[in-house]
């Protein structure tokens, strides 16, 4: 039985940040659903055996690593794989960081590196990208947002406003771009047991919070985010732009 609206054959996808974690799970993801993947760090060892770990299990996947913190490494990197591998059908700018800290005593290079890292490396890769996509008259952009799109926690107050901005740069690249026939959307994850959230995960007192705070009563797996990224890339999805899909177990619609 075939599924056009959800089928990703003969699509190349290139995923930002993708040697693990919630990263790793979209690469898969799309993989399972046809997809040809690109898998983007900076750890070469680490992209080399999440790659080798997808091919054993019978999935075409490249690993290219380029810093997408770097307008000039990912102007290099874009360039390498349009020749080298094929055109970018979709991209997932899932790169990402997080520093906790009191806001008054927030260090000014973390505060920096969350800027770079989570904001402006969606700008160098999405413009890198689109630029072909352009050209082509079609593509796929998908940001990662967060619940801190739109909600705030002690600790975090750069990280929120970081992943608000990613939101609204989706909006931006939608209004410059659907024209060309591209759709960009967001996805924004809820609590997820990821490498990133380690230390919570194992506090307890925080588990408990969060358990009670979310209508679902429990933290995501990152498995659960992967439909949501096969809708935004493929045919299902054509006339949806500028969007940021919620995948929070109810958190942000909850008090």
């Amino acid at each position: 039985m075939s599924f056009p609206l959800f089928d990703l054959a003969g699509k190349t996808a290139l995923i930002t940040g993708s040697s693990q974690g919630i990263g790793l799970a979209f690469a898969r993801g799309l993989a399972e659903h046809g997809a040809t993947v690109i898998l983007n760090g900076r750890d070469e060892t680490k992209l080399k055996a999440a790659q080798e770990q997808l091919a054993k299990d019978g999935f075409t996947a490249h690993a290219v690593a380029f810093d997408a913190t770097d307008h000039v490494s990912v102007a290099a990197g874009i360039a390498r794989i349009e020749a080298e591998i094929g055109a970018i059908d979709i991209l997932v700018n899932n790169a990402g960081m997080q520093h906790r800290s009191p806001l008054e005593d927030f260090p000014v290079d973390k505060w920096q590196q969350l800027l770079t890292t989570n904001i402006s490396s969606v700008f160098y890769v999405g413009q890198a990208v689109a630029r072909h996509m352009i050209a082509r008259g079609h593509g796929k952009i998908i940001n990662i947002a967060s619940v801190q799109s739109e909600l705030a926690r002690p600790g975090i107050a750069p990280y929120t406003a970081t992943k608000g901005a990613v939101k609204n740069l989706t909006k931006g690249m939608s209004t410059d771009w659907a024209k060309h026939g591209l759709q960009v959307n967001a996805i924004a994850p809820g609590y997820f047991k990821t490498p990133l959230n380690q230390a919570l995960v194992d506090n307890p007192e925080f588990s408990a919070w969060l358990e009670k705070r979310t209508p679902a009563a429990r933290w995501g797996n990152v498995d659960e985010l992967v439909g949501a990224a096969v809708f935004l890339s493929g045919k299902g999805s054509s006339f949806v732009n500028g969007h940021t899909l919620y995948v929070d177990g109810g958190i942000t619609i909850s008090l």
